[in-house]
């Protein structure tokens, strides 16, 4: 008789399990991590901003630091490319070209060199910085927008090279150049689509094997798919005036909550 734990070939059903859940997340955190996909990229499209970032956050707290942003670079570009898919009626297609070509060489810079910058005042410049762009939107308006984007292209996957989330970054420049809540919410999913993908080759060159991750990251991404869906239909019940004051508000607690993490260390 087969014991409790067997079933056809007599192949243990924990063995089974871990091949689909990687032994240092186990069921409960796979599951909590795949609603927190759905969550996060809910409130990035209906906010505008924010979900990649709190994503990194639960995710720094819960999974092997060595992971986290590999992983999270490639959930992220999941949830950007169902996002721009689902909303791609919406995206802005004159910030693409050169917000791609600064992609790529800051990715190609970033994933060589050795950032100096202590990360408390890497956190500081970037807090102060999106600030006084979300407060001040012309200055995310200044110069013509292709070499804008160009420029933006470069900084934001420089920097997420090595610290992931930089949708934070990029939300100021599009909502200064987006005339509606939803082309907003569709160029960035498409611009940080670019830069995720940007950031895997560097990946892929730096050597991060994150093979038995896998499942994981195809539950993370299917959730995330519906919760970009969600997060749209809820963008259309909203008003221009209503998320436009929602998304200053989260933006800003985001960069204070930066400029804090900076001064406090």
């Amino acid at each position: 008789m087969r014991g409790p734990h067997l079933r056809g070939g007599g192949q243990p059903l924990n063995g089974r399990m871990d091949f689909i859940i990687p032994p240092d997340i186990g069921p409960l955190l796979f599951s909590g991590l795949t609603l927190a996909s759905f969550a996060t990229a809910f409130i990035g499209v209906f906010t505008g901003t924010a979900g990649g970032l709190i994503l990194l956050a639960i995710m720094a707290v819960t999974m092997p630091t060595a992971v986290v942003i590999p992983i999270h670079t490639v959930v992220q570009l999941g949830s950007g490319v169902t996002r721009t898919l689902i909303m791609w009626r919406y995206v802005m297609r004159a910030t693409l070209l050169p917000f791609l070509l600064g992609a790529m060489g800051g990715a190609a810079l970033g994933g060589r060199i050795f950032v100096s910058l202590p990360m408390n005042w890497l956190q500081l410049i970037l807090g102060a910085f999106i600030l006084v762009v979300t407060w001040m939107p012309k200055l995310g308006r200044i110069g013509a927008e292709r070499g804008r984007f160009l420029v933006l292209g470069f900084v934001a996957t420089f920097v997420g090279v090595f610290v992931s989330a930089t949708g934070t970054l990029v939300a100021p420049f599009v909502a200064s150049a987006a005339p509606d809540r939803r082309q907003h919410a569709a160029t960035v999913g498409a611009l940080m689509t670019f830069v995720h993908i940007a950031k895997l080759v560097a990946f892929g060159f730096l050597g991060f094997a994150v093979g038995a991750y896998v499942p994981l990251m195809v539950a993370m991404i299917a959730s995330g798919a519906l919760g970009n869906w969600l997060g749209e239909e809820a963008l259309h019940r909203t008003s221009e005036q209503r998320f436009r004051m929602i998304f200053q508000c989260v933006l800003t607690l985001l960069a204070l909550q930066l400029v804090w993490n900076g001064l406090r260390a």
